[in-house]
């Protein structure tokens, strides 16, 4: 048996308020059963009550209003727990990005530095299959998910360490080219949906970043640094090489990615400052 309440009852009922309620009506998320065609009095029936209180949930989820509405519009089928069980996986992967930051912002403010190896290599010029494009900042992880499942579809035999190249526009503006890559062979063939590229050769200081992207800037930082100190910077963009990603172990702990940052000759041993120890390699 149900009943129809005022607007300020069902508020009490279902702790949203009048506010919320009128929101919810004016957008078609949750409307009344019934308006008074001269007062405009709204009438709610308790029937709705529990479909009130499963919003007013998800919104403290964050779950965005649209997906809400395809909830409640799903009624209790496939459709509805499959929603459901997509934005609970997302806010578990918010919340270990949370723990992961808290993690990162501990060890930023414990007192000493982590010493950071860094290595110079010559690279040599390759050929490579690429994927392109100008990417915001804030969007690189689903860009990058796409640019690399592309390069994925095409590879076939290929065994090589995949990177990406950024722009100095992507760090100073937030958008920028980045070009996402995959070594092939001199005569390799062309292939659909990807670019054929000759990436240049050159010097690089190098450094492994282990685990999670959540400290990233502390690797670019330290590198960035030594470079600043001790090496000559030559133009060109900042490579990343990914010997261990996400496609390789499913435990980002495990991910390493190596930062390679363009300068215009190794330097001599023996320099000022050369107590961090880098790695020479040819």
């Amino acid at each position: 048996m149900t009943a129809t309440v005022t607007v300020g009852e069902f508020s009490r009922l279902t702790h949203l308020s009048v506010k919320t309620l009128h929101h919810y009506h004016e957008i078609g998320l949750l409307a009344p059963v019934s308006v008074d065609a001269s007062s405009g009095y709204r009438r709610y029936s308790t029937a709705q009550v529990d479909t009130a209180q499963l919003i007013r949930r998800l919104r403290e989820l964050r779950m965005p209003l649209a997906d809400v509405q395809a909830v409640v519009d799903a009624g209790d089928g496939v459709a509805r727990e499959e929603r459901l069980r997509t934005h609970l996986e997302r806010m578990e992967q918010e919340l270990q990005h949370t723990r992961d930051v808290v993690v990162s912002l501990r060890e930023l403010l414990t007192p000493g530095q982590p010493v950071l190896d860094v290595e110079y290599r010559f690279i040599p010029s390759f050929r490579a299959y690429a994927v392109r494009g100008q990417v915001v900042r804030d969007e690189i992880g689903p860009w990058c998910e796409f640019a690399f499942g592309r390069l994925d579809e095409v590879a076939g035999d290929i065994r090589a360490t995949a990177g990406a190249t950024y722009s100095d526009e992507f760090f100073t503006d937030d958008v920028g080219e980045v070009v996402s890559f995959l070594p092939v062979a001199p005569d390799q063939a062309p292939a659909d949906g990807v670019e054929l590229v000759d990436l240049p050769g050159g010097y690089f200081a190098i450094a492994v970043h282990a685990g999670p992207m959540t400290d990233f800037d502390r690797t670019y930082g330290g590198l960035g640094s030594h470079v600043a100190e001790y090496c000559e910077v030559a133009p060109g963009p900042i490579r990343e090489l990914y010997p261990i990603g996400p496609g390789d172990v499913p435990d980002p702990a495990d991910y390493r990615t190596e930062v390679c940052w363009p300068i215009q000759r190794i330097p001599v041993t023996g320099a000022v400052g050369w107590e961090k120890n880098p790695t020479l390699k040819g």
